[in-house]
């Protein structure tokens, strides 16, 4: 049957997405679809917005996918992400409605593989290195001569053949104790651990060797874990280390006590060679039997001297006897000089003392005191004297010059109601009151006539 078109009016109902409804749905589904998960991939197309936050791509080598990691995540990273860097991510599923992109969102990043492990070695190294387990005052030094060597190592890796071909070539009479341990994979730093700690209990060596032979980052790891270091600094024996190849260094070589940069050189340094010794013997061997011989003409010479000086004891007990005779004579007369000298100086301290006697010159000075005392009271009495003559002549001059002398003959002291001294006639007139001081009271008068002086 033909298709036949209907008519607008009679056409199904048709749900018409609009894109902003189709972007939201899609970002439901998918984000609601995918739990968070963990990828890993290599970063390209890195960007650094001024916002902080970071926008890359994760690829491997079929695919890629758009990612964003924001500031308030990335702010915190260990590490400074870059193209071409092989990372970790915990992420969850995103979709970018605007643009319409699938995208992934990242909440943790971490390097992966052989830079994770990097990172974890130097984050491990610096937190050791500040709790003080490279110090080097904790370090010991290794015994020139050891009894015994014992050695942590694989016994089935080609570490211990070089290590044991080494030492016997080097010393072969020096006893060597295996302690056998995996070197690698899971739980071998726990046994290289326990190792160490049973072989310093054990206390069988005098000095311990741990080794392995050459490897990746990854294969000596066990020598990068926090146990083995912390046996290593605890242990009580001298430990070397020997691990890998010259220019790999474990957290192992720093915290022990020395570190050789491979098995055979470790074996080297902890074990003496034999030429050395002998060598060594043989000169000290010479030098002892020429101190000998020289010690010996020494003494014999010594002997000889001795021999010469020797005197019979009876002859010395004389020559005591005659020098403690002396010493005895000697005794005595310094004892009566010293009497002497004694009686000297009590006659001459005697005769000081008479002159320094107190009682004349106590005497002297009541004598002088009685002197002083009569010599006072006559100038006390000229004094008292001479005061009471010049009272009297000043007292005299001053009657002389009295007011009061003056009223005494006749004169008087007039004065106005006012208290003005009257000099003039013309002070006054008829009528006023005047008073006039006598020698004797006071008069209060009226003046009835004036007459003035023609002179």
């Amino acid at each position: 049957m033909p298709d036949v078109e209907l008519p607008e009016s009679t056409a199904p109902f048709r749900d018409v997405y609009t894109v902003s409804r189709l972007n939201r749905e899609t970002r439901q589904l998918l984000e609601g679809g995918f739990p968070l998960l963990w990828l890993e991939g290599e970063i390209s197309n890195l960007a650094r917005p001024a916002s902080g936050h970071l926008y890359f791509s994760l690829k491997d080598n079929d695919a890629q996918v758009r990612c964003a990691m924001f500031r308030n995540r990335n702010m915190n990273l260990p590490f400074r992400p870059d193209n071409g860097m092989q990372v970790l991510v915990r992420a969850k599923v995103g979709f970018y409605e605007p643009r319409g992109e699938f995208q992934i969102i990242v909440e943790h990043m971490e390097e992966s593989g052989h830079g994770a492990l990097q990172r974890a070695f130097e984050a491990l190294k610096q937190k050791l290195n500040a709790a003080g387990l490279f110090d080097a005052a904790h370090k010991q030094p290794l015994p020139p001569l050891p009894g015994k060597v014992g050695v942590i190592t694989s016994p089935s890796g080609a570490a211990v053949h070089d290590i044991l071909t080494t030492l016997r070539r080097r010393f072969p009479a020096l006893p060597v104790i295996i302690y056998p341990v995996p070197v690698q994979g899971s739980g071998a730093a726990e046994q290289i651990a326990a190792m160490i700690r049973l072989a310093d209990q054990r206390r069988e060596c005098d000095v311990l060797l741990l080794a392995r032979g050459g490897g990746s980052l990854e294969d000596l790891w066990a020598f990068n874990e926090e146990v083995v270091a912390r046996a290593i600094y605890d242990c009580t024996l001298p430990l070397v280390t020997g691990i890998g190849h010259e220019v790999d260094f474990t957290i192992a070589d720093f915290v022990a006590d020395y570190r050789a940069p491979t098995p055979t050189g470790a074996a080297e340094l902890i074990s003496p060679d034999q030429q050395e010794w002998l060598s060594r013997l043989h000169y000290l061997q010479q030098r002892l039997g020429f101190l000998a011989r020289n010690q010996l003409a020494r003494m014999r010479q010594h002997w000889q001297a001795v021999d010469k000086r020797l005197q019979h004891p009876g002859r010395r007990l004389r020559d005591s006897a005659q020098r403690l005779d002396e010493l005895e004579l000697r005794l005595q007369r310094a004892q009566q000089n010293l009497f002497r000298h004694a009686a000297a100086r009590y006659q001459q301290n005697h005769a000081i003392l008479l002159r320094h006697n107190p009682v004349q010159r106590i005497s002297a000075i009541q004598k002088n005191h009685d002197h002083l005392l009569h010599r006072l009271q006559q100038g006390m009495q000229h004094k008292l004297q001479r005061s009471q003559d010049k009272f009297r002549q000043l007292t005299h001059a001053l009657d002389t010059v009295s007011p009061l002398a003056t009223l005494s003959r006749g004169y008087a002291i007039v004065r106005t109601t006012d208290g003005t001294i009257v000099r003039q006639a013309s002070q006054v007139k008829p009528g006023d009151s005047i008073r006039a001081r006598v020698a004797e009271g006071e008069l209060y008068c009226d003046v009835k006539q004036v007459m003035k002086s023609d002179v």
